[in-house]
């Protein structure tokens, strides 16, 4: 029997989001795309980033999952935070922080698109939980100082699980999914 990968991505949600952050949004949607018959897009579900990479994503034949937190059910379609990409929902009834928990633990691996606090909080959950971590740089967000906290590719000194940094969102994409696939062999 043939296994899902569920490969997450965090990001910011603003309405506006930095462009170079647009940019490699959509190329990592875009190459993550070809493992589309394996692979489904985990997204908190909300606008800005995560709008643009399921936009991308679903475009080329992939299904997003969008993980909602109970402040975003109920979002009219106009509303900036809605994302109507979502190719299915999981209405969470709990906060964003804690939506933040469920989304995380649910991946195989998790890619950081660039974001601030909501953003870092998710990347560090990956790392506490031992999820491969993949941290996209060069985003202009405060996310791309990740790296400066980062001993030999870990987060703190238990060395939970390497986080792996680069500006490529191609590359990026290929180690979410290798990485994912890896874990899904593994029954974890």
């Amino acid at each position: 029997m043939r296994k899902i990968i569920f490969v997450g991505v965090a990001g910011s949600s603003d309405p506006k989001p930095h462009p170079r952050a647009v940019m490699k949004a959509e190329r990592f949607g875009a190459k993550l795309a070809e493992y589309r018959d394996e692979v489904k897009l985990l997204t908190g579900g909300d606008g800005g980033l995560m709008r643009i990479v399921s936009k991308v994503f679903v475009e080329r034949g992939g299904e997003t999952i969008g993980i909602i937190p109970l402040e975003d059910e109920g979002r009219p379609s106009g509303h900036p935070r809605y994302n109507p990409y979502n190719t299915m929902t999981i209405k969470t009834g709990v906060t964003f922080q804690a939506r933040s928990i469920i989304l995380v633990r649910s991946c195989h691996s998790f890619v950081i698109l660039g974001g601030g606090a909501g953003t870092m909080i998710e990347a560090f959950l990956a790392y506490l939980y031992g999820i491969p971590l993949i941290v996209i740089e060069g985003t202009g967000y405060p996310t791309d100082k990740l790296k400066e906290l980062a001993v030999d590719g870990y987060l703190d000194h238990r060395k939970l699980t390497k986080t792996y940094f680069t500006e490529d969102p191609e590359e990026a994409a290929e180690k979410a999914y290798t990485l994912a696939k890896s874990r899904t062999t593994q029954n974890l």
